[in-house]
């Protein structure tokens, strides 16, 4: 059975508005590293179209945005070609080497989960609560930033009910943030 792995940036205040982390070469091959750990990526449809509109190659040229620095390639590389699963109840289809999912999401994450191979990559805010209300995600990583946001939204807002983890790895970056991956303890 591989892992579900929710991975998620957060400030020190707990904000997991994408824009206030510290993006540095580190970070992005940190993520560059959980990308091809998995086998695949599970996205709600916010999280798969801010990914999709900021890291696609664009198909006529292959050339990234201007505004993307030299670090950001390998993660862009990365994120291009992995299997993507996309749960939506509103777009009409997906590509970007992705399967549009609908109808029962616990039965299709369960099934996913037990295909082989070595883990499932989540992110974004809202499609992660709900995933780890039904008890469906293994692994949880915070990428905690040496920041004060000030504003939401905020890790797992709204969660129903406690969640008992253990750290079994802790990695430090230049800039000062630190990633902390936890198994859930059952």
């Amino acid at each position: 059975m591989r892992p579900l792995r929710y991975s998620i940036n957060v400030t020190l205040d707990g904000c997991v508005d994408h824009r206030e982390g510290i993006a540095d070469d580190d970070l992005h091959r940190h993520a560059v590293e959980n990308i091809k750990w998995a086998d695949a990526l599970l996205f709600g449809r916010v999280i798969y179209e801010m990914m999709e509109s900021a890291w696609r190659a664009p198909a006529q040229t292959g050339v990234m945005p201007e505004w993307m620095e030299d670090w950001g390639l390998p993660f862009a590389r990365a994120i291009d070609v992995a299997k993507k699963y996309v749960v939506s109840s509103t777009l009409e289809r997906v590509d970007w080497h992705a399967e549009l999912v609908r109808g029962d999401l616990e039965t299709f994450v369960r099934r996913l989960k037990e295909e082989p191979g070595r883990g499932v990559l989540v992110c974004g805010v809202r499609f992660p609560l709900a995933l780890a209300e039904m008890g469906l995600i293994d692994e949880y990583e915070f990428v905690v930033h040496p920041r004060v946001a000030g504003h939401g939204p905020t890790l797992l807002a709204g969660l129903s009910k406690r969640l008992d983890l253990r750290l079994v790895e802790r990695v430090e970056f230049g800039s000062g943030a630190v990633a902390m991956r936890y198994d859930v303890r059952r």
